[in-house]
């Protein structure tokens, strides 16, 4: 039990620092806009991605480098559209309507996220493999170092994504999408960036 607490604190450790999965969540919750699968999906992909760490899939992704290197180059391309995308957007913003919200389909969305979580590859270098050797260090205590990370995840996407649903009514501005798409442009640019120069 006394592991739960350094899982929990270790894996919001990781999980906070702003990248593309985050700034997404985010996004869906200004807009209102399919906020509960969004999170859901997020925090499910964490406990499985922690549960295939402390299970020992970590030791397969470090010793298989060539499909993080493919994971590398088509997360960064994924990413640097994204982002491409994001800074066109802030061109155009405008206030979001309730229909701008039902626009994409759940299908869509869940999409989305997904691709925005498996195909970065830092998810595997550090939610499978830096959180699986950490949690295996707590020997038979392991799996409730997992479950208190896999907490984290959930506090984590929760707040996040229920957090900005409830301060939507900045949605209603359009110069709160022209910042928040060219804050979201930036990034997913530089994390792309990031990504294919390793």
């Amino acid at each position: 039990m006394t592991a739960i607490l350094p899982g929990l604190l270790t894996g919001l450790s990781l999980i906070v620092a702003i990248g593309a999965q985050n700034a997404f969540v985010l996004r869906q919750g200004l807009a209102r806009h399919h906020v509960g699968l969004v999170v859901a999906i997020c925090a499910v992909s964490d406990a499985v991605l922690i549960a295939a760490g402390v299970g020992g899939v970590g030791a397969v992704v470090r010793d298989h480098p060539t499909a993080l290197q493919v994971l590398r180059w088509v997360g960064a391309a994924y990413l640097l559209a994204y982002g491409l995308r994001s800074l066109w957007s802030a061109r155009h913003s405008e206030a979001l309507t309730p229909a701008d919200r039902s626009a994409r389909s759940w299908t869509a969305v869940a999409a989305m996220t997904l691709a925005l979580t498996y195909l970065n590859p830092h998810v595997y270098l550090d939610t499978v493999l830096m959180l699986g050797s950490i949690a295996n260090q707590h020997g038979d205590d392991r799996w409730w170092f997992a479950l208190g990370a896999a907490t984290g995840s959930v506090l984590w996407f929760t707040g996040l994504g229920y957090g900005a649903r409830s301060a939507s009514r900045l949605a209603a501005r359009p110069s709160t999408w022209r910042v928040l798409d060219v804050l979201i442009g930036v990034v997913m640019i530089a994390l792309s960036v990031r990504l294919a120069v390793g």
